[in-house]
């Protein structure tokens, strides 16, 4: 699903890759594991990478996609 961003979320049983809505995930035992398999799945559809915390806040972000931005530095 290109153009989705790509969330590491927990879940029940460990941690969740996230592909555009809930019922299009992966199942990870880690959020390391998790992290690789969103990162890899968000490099190849060139979208952002939301990684969750156990609370559901965004703790970080990755843009593997254009990045419209004109920021220097």
């Amino acid at each position: 699903m290109p153009g989705k961003n790509v969330h590491v979320v927990p879940a029940e049983d460990g941690w969740a890759v996230e592909f555009g809505c809930k019922a299009d995930r992966t199942l990870h035992a880690t959020q390391d594991a998790a992290i690789a398999a969103g990162t890899e799945r968000a490099k190849r559809d060139k979208v952002e990478l939301l990684i969750h915390g156990r609370d559901a806040q965004i703790r970080e972000r990755n843009s593997f996609g254009h990045d419209p931005r004109n920021v220097k530095g």
